[in-house]
């Protein structure tokens, strides 16, 4: 039978204290400023906030007459789309490939892992140099097989150039984990399975697959936080919205009409309704999707 193990503290102060600093945090940099969201959403201000004026949901309803705000759900479902499956399938295929390697492994994971090292500004920096239409050595092989490659005039172009750079950025963190979850599920199972004579693919979809479903189910949910949030650096350094607003996804748009043209009302209320999206998202994802997992 085991025995159940409990720290009791002698100190009734102590564990307030211990979580007290990263209380500090969340409430600094999360609570603090949703606050500051929420209350300036119901109001109108100027550029240097010296002339505050009480709209009430008037900046929310603006929202829904606005054309393109509403073209950016519409663009930010394909991009965060793409970028969690395509992210999270990718991943999972170079984990399953870096599991079965032998001889020289660690170098192959520690190139794999690299690119998280890579700040988002400079990933969107990087893949902007290798697909410039002009001087891109990827646009000029891809103009030599007959593709005229130009993300500045061409949306989809564009589109495609932001989805690779956040997937090729996030594709280390999901290949961490996935790697991390292949390398802790027993081998008598997989061999087992084999000597039953269960071939690789459907030992893969039976057996390995289903044991991954807790760390896949985690990916997915980091996966679409980050293609709502973390994404903004390299669509900004990549395309900044364009061409046009082709890639202006939620979060852009939240900083373009705030900091650029200045509607700090419009962008708070903005800000809200990209938060409670999230939430949403998050709880949905917890409440039906969670149901597959096996534990």
């Amino acid at each position: 039978m085991a025995v159940e193990k409990r720290v009791v503290f002698k100190s009734k102060w102590l564990p307030w204290v211990l979580v007290a600093p990263q209380v500090f945090i969340i409430s600094a940099f999360f609570f603090w400023p949703a606050a500051q969201a929420l209350l300036q959403s119901v109001q109108q201000s100027d550029a240097f906030g010296t002339s505050i004026e009480w709209v009430g949901l008037e900046n929310f309803s603006n929202l829904w007459n606005d054309a393109t705000y509403l073209a950016s759900f519409y663009t930010t479902a394909i991009f965060s789309l793409s970028v969690s499956v395509i992210g999270i399938s990718l991943s999972l295929l170079l984990a399953v490939y870096a599991d079965r390697v032998v001889k020289g492994a660690l170098f192959y994971k520690t190139l794999l892992i690299w690119p998280y090292a890579v700040a988002p500004a400079v990933a969107g920096v990087l893949w902007l140099f290798m697909f410039a239409p002009s001087v891109g050595v990827v646009a000029y092989g891809l103009r030599s097989i007959g593709i005229n490659w130009n993300h500045l005039l061409d949306g989809t172009h564009a589109m495609i150039l932001v989805v690779m750079a956040a997937v090729w950025k996030q594709i280390s963190y999901n290949f961490l984990f996935f790697l991390a979850g292949l390398q802790s599920i027993p081998r008598s199972l997989i061999e087992a399975a084999a000597i039953d004579g269960a071939r690789p693919w459907r030992r893969f979809w039976t057996i390995v697959f289903p044991l991954l479903s807790p760390t896949t189910f985690f990916l997915l949910v980091i996966n679409v936080v980050y293609a709502f949030f973390d994404t903004f650096a390299i669509i900004d350094s990549a395309t900044q919205g364009g061409p046009g607003k082709d890639t202006a996804i939620l979060v852009y748009k939240v900083y373009y009409d705030g900091f650029k043209a200045m509607d700090l009302g419009g962008s708070a209320a903005q800000s809200v309704v990209l938060m409670v999206i999230v939430i949403a998202l998050t709880v949905v994802q917890f409440r039906f999707v969670e149901k597959k997992v096996t534990y």
